[in-house]
């Protein structure tokens, strides 16, 4: 009898932790996905994200120029790209990629038509909610996300990655690669609009801090506020966004949209330093965080994608993280270049003399297909688009000559990132007390979904999120 009941308590034990497991998990996916979804109405046609740390970007509708039609236009013509995540909001438009035309749209009555030929995917709304099964054999899977793995960790392991023919990601990898999505290009990095000389900023010293740092999106997967505070018990920093706020910006300019306003970059323009920390840790995921001091003549700190060195302007042009084995090590480098203009302006010096040295940073801005905030030029969601069009072509072109198509796939480097870790010099708070302790839990989980999701796709049939979840929590 004893036996028996200390086995009842033992199972109500599990269920009782599972149960919790579970509820928390799900907090922070519905908080993420109230996150994203507030970014993206608050865009005003731009990416727009609703807190200070992300960037600004245009989401415009395509530009492409629409092939006229005097009433609906005959779609059996036209292979059909049927955006499965409605990114662009277009229910219909016969658009022009080179020689070849596509009949792109968000109307899902399109699915079982004869000329749907691929379906394209925001990465940030992909989910298992509902998705275009049974996929057949000439049903090809486009991915398009640039945003940050948080967003959505299941496409970041190998069993989702692999189900799309082709991507568009910050993946120098991918098949259209949105590494400098955040880059207008070299003449910006090149500029000197908003360069405060140095002797202006040893005087403005006597106010400002030599470090500034504007994160309102805290507690990311980067452990970067961990850091922070550790460093800011070293050297001063002034924190102006909700993350670790010491400072307040003036009221015009705490709107996040205002971080790309003029008066926002002369503030920051002020400082010698500026901590540049991604919210996740990536190779090539490098956004408007790098780029913006670059623009704006100040040092960045950086600490995110490992691969950055490969991206600087010149060798000597930002400080790394990475390369300091405490904050205290950082701190003490910051000092001395503050105190020393000959160590400083080496690191201004390609910028004083517009020098970009870097081939490969070169090379990525003058062959990519798309511009950005470039109204003579494609946008990158246009690049996507035409970049499948032209593929699906391709193999069209390819069966009329009585050949067998090509088949593209996609392959882990498009969309990999390591499991989120947290500094040795920062324990973890108690379990479950932020959002912070539930990156490495939500990632494992990540894997086990998207184990589930594969073997689910694989059997090509329409599934419920019980058989989801099920399959998910199965031991």
């Amino acid at each position: 009898m004893v036996w028996i009941q200390r086995r009842k308590l033992l199972a109500s034990c599990l269920c009782i932790t599972a149960s919790v497991f579970l509820l928390v998990t799900l907090q922070v996916v519905v908080e993420l996905g109230k996150l994203e979804r507030k970014k993206f109405k608050n865009s005003n046609g731009q990416d727009g994200h609703a807190t200070m740390e992300e960037p600004t970007h245009l989401y415009p509708l395509p530009g492409k120029e629409a092939l006229n039609w005097k009433n609906k236009p005959d779609t059996d013509n036209y292979p059909i790209m049927l955006w499965w995540s409605p990114l662009t909001g277009e229910t219909g438009r016969l658009g022009q990629c080179g020689a070849d035309a596509c009949f792109f749209t968000i109307n899902r009555t399109y699915l079982h038509h004869h000329m749907t030929k691929a379906f394209l995917f925001y990465g940030t709304d992909f989910n298992i909610d509902s998705l275009p099964l049974p996929r057949k054999a000439h049903h090809d899977w486009a991915l398009f996300h640039e945003e940050s793995p948080k967003n959505n960790y299941k496409l970041f392991h190998k069993p989702v990655i692999t189900l799309f023919n082709y991507t568009a990601t910050f993946s120098r990898h991918s098949h259209l690669p949105l590494t400098t999505q955040y880059l207008e290009g070299v003449e910006v990095l090149k500029s000197l609009r908003y360069l405060v000389p140095l002797r202006s900023k040893n005087i403005l010293r006597r106010r400002l801090a030599p470090l500034v740092y504007v994160q309102s999106d805290c507690d990311p997967p980067s452990d970067r506020d961990s850091y922070v505070r550790e460093l800011m018990t070293h050297v001063e920093v002034d924190s102006y966004g909700e993350c670790l706020r010491n400072k307040d910006l003036p009221p015009q300019l705490k709107n996040p949209a205002s971080m790309d306003a003029d008066g926002f970059y002369k503030i920051i323009a002020q400082y010698k330093f500026i901590l540049a920390f991604e919210n996740a840790v990536c190779d090539d995921y490098i956004t408007e965080k790098f780029w913006r001091p670059l623009k704006l003549g100040v040092v960045p700190v950086y600490y995110g994608s490992p691969s950055i060195a490969d991206w600087l302007p010149s060798n000597r042009s930002a400080i790394l993280v990475s390369e300091f084995a405490h904050p205290r090590e950082l701190a003490s480098y910051i000092r001395q270049l503050d105190h020393d203009d000959r160590l400083y302006e080496a690191y201004i010096e390609w910028k004083l003399k517009g020098e970009v040295s870097n081939q490969r940073l070169l090379t990525a801005l003058k062959e990519r297909k798309w511009g950005v905030q470039d109204v003579h030029q494609d946008n990158y969601i246009d690049a996507f688009e035409c970049m499948v069009c032209s593929k699906v072509w391709d193999n069209i072109r390819l069966q009329e000559k009585g050949l067998p198509p090509k088949r593209w796939k996609a392959e882990v480097t498009h969309l990999s990132c390591p499991e989120p870790t947290v500094f040795a010099f920062s324990p973890l708070a108690p379990r479950w007390s932020s959002l912070r302790e539930m990156w490495i839990p939500s990632f494992e989980q990540s894997k086990k979904e998207a184990q589930a999701l594969r073997w689910l796709v694989d059997r090509n049939k329409n599934f419920s999120a019980q058989e989801f979840w099920a399959l998910v929590f199965k031991d």
